[in-house]
């Protein structure tokens, strides 16, 4: 039942993890062409490499494989659900490099413009990705997807299969939420008077 790749652009993605659940491997390949890259994003901006984002990015579609046959559809999108390993994968790897040794810490290449300023920057994402980290999932996935993948509000409506309003709620919620989380670290973020 191998379907041509270019018909599969229509279908959804849980029908293509159906699909695939049903040993379809063309299904396997549009779904990664489809939801790859956006894995690959989502943990590049939390990782800042390259190497590592590519590993979590095959590792969370690698999961998404293991669970295709018990894919209970209805329940959560599927890129919904990538989304949230590719987040806690990045996350645990993470929290290995803060036990990461002085000696066995990379060395900081020559090009960057100051040791200090790379500081700030790792400082302030940082700090951005622990305030999304605290909001609810619906409004972190909404701004995520809306001012960092840059998706306009219809579809990032179609991808939480919700209305256009409730997108402009949740990133109204959600950046009154990044502000207040983040007001009163201003001066430590080196923002100062700014």
């Amino acid at each position: 039942m191998d379907m041509a790749l270019d018909a599969m652009n229509d279908s959804t993605d849980e029908a293509l993890l159906e699909l695939y659940a049903q040993g379809d491997p063309a299904a396997a390949r549009a779904l990664t062409l489809r939801l790859g890259p956006l894995a690959y994003r989502l943990a590049l901006r939390k990782l800042r490499d390259a190497a590592e984002a590519e590993d979590v990015a095959q590792e969370a579609l690698l999961r998404l494989w293991k669970i295709a046959p018990d894919w209970r559809a209805g329940e959560a999108k599927v890129s919904t659900w990538l989304y949230r390993v590719v987040s806690n994968l990045a996350t645990d790897r993470l929290r290995k490099r803060r036990n990461v040794g002085l000696d066995e810490a990379p060395e900081i290449a020559d090009d960057r413009a100051s040791a200090l300023e790379d500081l700030i920057v790792r400082d302030r994402m940082a700090a951005l990705d622990e305030a999304l980290e605290q909001l609810p999932e619906r409004q972190r996935l909404a701004v995520t997807l809306r001012h960092i993948e840059g998706l306009s509000n219809p579809e990032i409506a179609e991808a939480l299969e919700t209305g256009v309003e409730a997108v402009e709620s949740l990133t109204a919620r959600a950046k009154r939420a990044l502000t207040a989380l983040l007001s009163g670290r201003r001066e430590e973020l080196g923002f100062g008077d700014e």
